[in-house]
């Protein structure tokens, strides 16, 4: 609650950590150059009121020079300390930017691994990306002239009414009138129009990741963007939140700004034509003619003032934008830890009477399933697409927390176990496992850091991957991605099992790990498995049911509900789903293409 009740910018400079002071003195220099650049313009009007007190006899006027160097020394003196408080600023900007991007990936990081399912990793990154951006462009630059165009707004005012306050009302009318017009913009429920258009461009972001990660398949059926209609539809989106604020929204409030802005000195001659009479009549004409001088050359600043009026209400609302974004990412679920964690007894496996529902879902993925993976035991689960296969199995490691009922490994609710505790205990290789872009070496020892070259070496051997490394020119040196060497699906895989053996983990789910291999990497692939799973607790989810002919049970999900379960020849001899499954694998088994004259 206390952070609720700071301001945008306040929450944002804790990011600063101990350069927090550093934004507190760039804001003072700022302040104070502001107002040293004020006074050449009061040289510049002692100077000319001494020319004009003595014209023509311009030779009289000896103050002038040492009016003119003074205005050069508080120009400079300005300029100086402006740079060095924008220094003081960018040096706490860079800090605060840094320190988002990594609390922000430390708090995901906490985050349950399913939580990425529903985010994707390019929007994540998207939002911690674009507010760090804008946080380093707010502190370093932004507020630096929030604070000080305040203080030469309010050391203006004070001017406008030093000489000749109706001179000085007519320039500020010009200035209120153009504030109203800033606030018309930017304030009210415009703020909100802001809000949707970054929205909108969040999911832009989030569409266009998306489809860059299609390519491939957009090529290969020769389709166009406009095959990908979320895409297109975000696109449009934001073209349409993007020409809605600039056009119908800026557009008048931005002209009458700028109108009133640059014309400032409009209102100032009809002030000074009704002022002239009074000025002969009183016989101070040389007085009203220098005040009049300094207004003109004063208005100057009010356009430059306003500007960075302007961009202050913008810096604000980009504050208030970039904690938005900050916020979406720190307000991730965590996974929480048990205050006294509890440690497992072996390493069954036990739902019992588990019912999950994802966020959103109007039925739940998993209703009341309950069953017993005894140690040493390989268990698959099979059934149609959608009946809770890889979420009963993601339920294991913690992907997510059973909405009721308890999972259990050796004896313990995995909720009372300490996340790397349970980490430890699991390991997992999905259908699609993805690699780093570093070496196969440092992907293999991501399972186990502390692994020596050997150790890694004798997992690669167990994973069947002697011949990737036979053919690569630095062996399991060689680095995989961008600006490196790229591998098969199925030699993907055989890399991501070896990262598994060399974690040696109790217990191991497989999750249709051969769906992207082809027949030779699949008979490899096989070959791995068996010194993965010799000795441990299988969960295995399969589609080819030829893979799961020997498992010591299967569990048939339908519909989120266990349907049936037992050993391959019971349920295929029960004749009930599995069997018709099993049925219809063989017949796609056997299925072939005939030529015309073989079908005669």
């Amino acid at each position: 609650m206390k952070q609720e009740r700071k301001s945008s910018v306040a929450v944002l400079l804790d990011y600063a950590g101990n350069r927090k002071n550093l934004t507190f003195l760039g804001l003072m220099l700022s302040a104070v150059s502001m107002v040293l650049s004020m006074a050449p313009y009061i040289c510049i009007w002692l100077a000319a009121r001494d020319l004009i007190a003595v014209a023509p006899e311009w030779t009289r006027a000896q103050r002038v020079t040492g009016y003119g160097w003074m205005a050069f020394g508080f120009a400079v003196a300005g300029i100086v300390l402006y740079f060095l408080g924008l220094m003081c600023t960018h040096l706490a900007a860079f800090r605060t930017a840094s320190n988002i991007r990594k609390q922000g990936v430390a708090h995901v990081m906490k985050a349950p691994l399913g939580f990425f399912d529903s985010n994707a990793s390019g929007l994540i990154r998207g939002r911690l990306d674009a507010a760090a951006a804008d946080t380093e462009t707010l502190l370093a630059h932004n507020l630096a002239d929030i604070v000080g165009t305040a203080v030469l707004f309010l050391a203006m005012v004070a001017l406008m009414f030093v000489f000749d306050w109706r001179m000085g009302g007519a320039c500020l009318l010009a200035a209120v009138i153009s504030v109203i017009a800033m606030f018309s913009m930017m304030g009210g429920k415009n703020a909100q129009i802001m809000a949707e258009y970054q929205a909108a461009q969040d999911r832009m972001t989030k569409a266009g990741t998306e489809y860059v990660r299609g390519i491939p398949v957009v090529k290969i059926f020769q389709q166009t963007v406009y095959s990908f209609k979320a895409f297109q539809e975000a696109i449009e989106e934001y073209s349409a939140k993007a020409e809605h604020y600039q056009g119908d929204v800026c557009r008048v409030p931005q002209s009458v700004n700028l109108t009133f802005t640059e014309g400032a000195f409009v209102f100032l001659v009809p002030a000074a034509l009704f002022l002239a009479p009074g000025a002969l009549a009183g016989g101070d004409f040389v007085g009203f003619v220098t005040d009049f001088a300094f207004y003109a050359v004063f208005s100057a600043i009010i356009s430059t003032a306003l500007a960075k009026i302007m961009f202050a209400a913008s810096g604000m609302m980009l504050a208030n934008t970039a904690l938005g974004r900050i916020n979406q990412v720190m307000e991730a679920p965590v996974l929480e830890s048990p205050s006294h964690p509890r440690t497992p007894q072996g390493n069954r496996v036990e739902f019992k009477d588990v019912t999950f529902t994802y966020d959103g879902a109007q039925s739940p993925a998993l209703s009341h399933v309950s069953f017993t993976v005894e140690p040493g035991q390989t268990v698959a689960f099979v059934g149609p697409s959608g009946g809770g296969k890889t979420t009963a199995a993601s339920l294991i490691p913690r992907f997510w927390d059973a909405t009721s009922g308890t999972v259990e490994v050796g004896g313990v609710d995995v909720r009372q176990m300490d996340p790397h505790a349970l980490m430890d205990q699991v390991a997992f290789v999905f259908q699609n496992s993805r690699l780093f872009q570093a070496s196969i070496l440092e992907n293999v020892r991501a399972a186990r850091p502390e692994a020596t070259r050997e150790q890694a070496l004798q997992a690669l051997m167990a994973a069947q991957c002697q011949d990737i490394l036979e053919k690569l020119p630095e062996g399991m040196d060689t680095r995989i991605g961008t600006e490196g060497t790229y591998l098969s699906g199925g030699e993907q895989q055989r890399i991501a099992l070896a990262r598994a053996i060399l974690k040696d983990a109790p217990i191991v789910v497989l999750d249709e790990a051969t769906a992207f291999a082809d027949p030779e990497n699949e008979a490899l692939i096989q070959k791995a498995f068996a010194t993965l799973t010799r000795g441990r607790t299988v969960i295995m989810i399969a589609h080819r049911l030829s893979t799961v002919v020997g498992a010591d049970q299967i569990i048939v999900l339908d519909q989120g509900q266990v349907a049936e379960r037992g050993t391959h020849r019971e349920l295929a001899a029960a004749g009930g789903l599995y069997a018709r499954m099993w049925k219809d694998y063989n017949q796609a088994a056997q299925w072939k293409i005939t030529s015309e004259k073989e079908a005669e």
